[in-house]
């Protein structure tokens, strides 16, 4: 391989939230996420990517915008000589079986994050992952101010849409598996490359996106109950959100409608479905869709 070539790849998020868990769609039995060269004959990036994705995994995909382009000279240990540029998408998708050729896996995003999940409460490995960073740290005043503001410590309040912060954050410690660490169970699955820091700024990306765009209804099927939609909410910020003022808020920014029909919740209990009115569906880019995220 020559040195000073750079090589340019397409690589895919893809995000789905199935049974109140949000998910993401690997290759290669989940050690990465579907990627591929961009070559000449591609007509363009994505059309390039959604090549790649139909190949590695047969899974179709609707709705896809850019996410980032990685370049940093250091991200691949396999790549010494020569350097890779990554351009990377997020895509949106209701699960299906994948019947692609290249070992095609829907994972959880908190089995490759599970410091990430605080539906529950404080997952114990923050606990561990702490003590390690503060280990690190030492008496720099600067990593312990990082620590805290990426972790929520000491006065800080836990910030779900600084996910990547947090994997950069421990990759930088040398915690885990992609940075050399092999002996630090319970800090998720690894990946190949740069892939779980790809996936990682996906997970940011949606975390953020989904306070001020209504991009949820993309992982909602065409009718759902106001149960099912916060618990997908929920699921993507890994927080449990206040139900009044959540449905205060669906409410106030009418985004959806009712279908005059009922479905069956927990319990047995009647609940009416609703679907997104028709002028959200076709302004996709509306502003000003803030959901309310609990910060307990």
């Amino acid at each position: 391989m020559a040195t000073g070539i750079a090589q340019a790849e397409l690589i895919a998020v893809l995000a789905a939230v199935t049974d109140e868990e949000p998910r993401v769609m690997t290759v290669a039995a989940g050690q990465a996420l579907p990627s591929g060269p961009f070559v000449s004959s591609h007509r363009s990036l994505q059309a390039g990517l959604r090549d790649w994705i139909e190949q590695q995994t047969g899974h179709p995909v609707g709705f896809l915008e850019q996410l980032y382009t990685f370049a940093d000279r250091d991200r691949d240990p396999e790549l010494a000589e020569a350097r890779r540029i990554s351009i990377s998408y997020l895509g949106l998708v209701r699960e299906q079986p994948a019947p692609g050729a290249d070992r095609p896996e829907w994972h959880g995003w908190y089995e490759y994050f599970p410091w990430e999940d605080r539906r529950a409460g404080v997952p114990p490995v923050v606990e561990r992952i702490v003590a390690e960073l503060a280990a690190w740290a030492g008496s720099k005043s600067g990593r312990r101010q990082r620590i805290d503001y990426a972790f929520g410590l000491n006065g800080q309040g836990w910030n779900e849409d600084l996910a990547l912060q947090r994997y950069e954050l421990l990759y930088e410690a040398g915690l885990v598996p992609e940075a050399g660490r092999r002996d630090l169970p319970g800090l998720g699955l690894p990946m190949r490359g740069d892939h779980r820091r790809i996936l990682a700024t996906g997970i940011a990306r949606l975390r953020a996106k989904i306070k001020y765009r209504p991009v949820a209804f993309e992982l909602m099927p065409e009718s759902f109950t106001l149960l099912r939609l916060q618990r997908t909410v929920e699921a993507l910020a890994g927080l449990r959100l206040h139900k009044s003022n959540f449905r205060r808020q669906i409410d106030q920014q009418e985004l959806i409608e009712e279908t005059g029909e009922m479905a069956a919740e927990t319990r047995g209990r009647p609940a009416m479905l609703y679907r997104y009115r028709a002028t959200v569906l076709e302004a996709r880019a509306l502003a000003g869709t803030r959901l309310p995220i609990s910060r307990n």
